[in-house]
């Protein structure tokens, strides 16, 4: 045995995800290890760092098996990262040599899953121990349900948007971007915001419209009834898309409260928002056009689709003029950290007073 599997086989000696606070109204996390769930934990990877290591400590300690699929990170992040987990026996490693995008990704690591239940996982989330059992229990207990989502937070404990949510239909989505879910209180169903993360925290498992793909444990067999993702979404909304695939075919979809699971976003997006944002509001035109140009008039849809652009101008030469506000800061700085030149102070000559010297003569002009 090499030193390295000697190093992997026990997953004891791995080493320790990163502290997380559970939130206030969830029982304190047990010490104790999860028993393994038959689980294949798919991550798609692209230039998560560190982030990942604690991502697969947190998981192998209880899923069956895992599969990394890596989008063409820098090898000398994730190569360093991923040689102490690659020789386990419970984790496999696809390297696509070009960034296939997240859809295509999860898609290659389903197909080589081996387990009865499939979690797409974000290389920046850490799972509590015991929540992937937590989100098991609750599709056993809901034969109806496809897929489940826990309750994704930030390091704090506080609730993420996203984790769950209602399906941001074009008019949901007009009333997001002008600022009219305040009227909800009067009119709830005429104004409802399509993030549910400020209403109270369920205590049992609720149906929702949609959940987040950066935590989704879904079924083979619902997968095998509405397929896999839709690879023509590059980054952002196929998850959308795939939960409305779901409920289309008569799936439900599960939001499980007491499956906590923290989520650092943005964390490996950070150097590449404009790409991002990009890819994000392309996301967004192909979302409401292949669910929604049958329901609303092609003019309103046209609106949409400039609206989705318009706003995607206005982030772009946010992120650009930001970009060179700083860059011009950071000029500035170091231009006012240069070393200045001495003061010249003329050599003292025996006999002649500086001070007082005055020039004899008539001054040239």
């Amino acid at each position: 045995m090499t030193e390295m599997n000697a190093v992997v086989e026990d997953d004891a000696t791995l080493p320790a995800p990163a502290i997380f606070l559970a939130p206030a109204t969830l029982a304190p996390a047990t010490l104790a290890p999860a028993p393994l769930v038959p689980v294949t934990v798919v991550i798609v990877n692209h230039n998560a760092g560190d982030l990942l290591s604690d991502c697969l400590v947190s998981v192998l300690q209880q899923a069956q098996e895992i599969v990394v699929v890596d989008n063409a990170s820098a090898p000398d992040g994730f190569e360093p990262s991923i040689a102490v987990f690659e020789p386990h026996p419970r984790v496999h490693v696809i390297r696509s040599p070009t960034n296939l995008g997240f859809a295509c990704g999860c898609n290659l690591g389903a197909e080589v899953a081996t387990q009865p239940l499939v979690l797409f996982l974000n290389p920046d989330c850490v799972v509590e121990s015991g929540s992937l059992a937590r989100l098991c229990a609750a599709l056993e207990q809901h034969p109806k349900a496809a897929m489940a989502g826990g309750l994704l937070t930030y390091v704090n404990g506080l609730e993420q948007g996203g984790g769950r949510r209602a399906v941001p239909t074009p008019w949901r989505s007009f009333v997001r971007a002008f600022g009219l879910a305040r009227l909800s209180r009067r009119w709830p169903a005429l104004f409802n915001d399509f993030h549910l993360h400020q209403e109270p925290l369920p205590q049992e498992p609720l149906k929702v419209e949609a959940i987040s793909g950066a935590c989704m444990l879904v079924k083979r067999d619902a997968m095998d009834d509405f397929g896999l993702f839709d690879e023509g979404y590059f980054l952002h909304c196929e998850d959308l898309d795939y939960c409305m695939r779901a409920r289309g075919r008569g799936w439900d979809i599960l939001f499980v409260p007491s499956a906590p699971v923290v989520h650092h976003k943005g964390v490996c997006s950070r150097n590449r928002e404009l790409f991002v944002e990009w890819h994000k509001h392309r996301g967004m035109v192909r979302f409401y056009g292949h669910h929604f140009r049958h329901q609303y008039p092609a003019g309103l849809m046209l609106v949409v689709a400039v609206g989705v652009w318009v706003r995607f101008a206005a982030v772009a030469s946010r992120l650009v003029v930001g970009r060179l506000l700083a860059r011009a800061t950071g000029l500035l700085r170091a231009t006012n950290r240069r070393p200045r030149m001495p003061a010249f102070r003329p050599t003292p000559i025996e006999g002649l007073n500086l001070s007082t010297a005055r020039p004899s003569g008539p001054m040239l002009s």
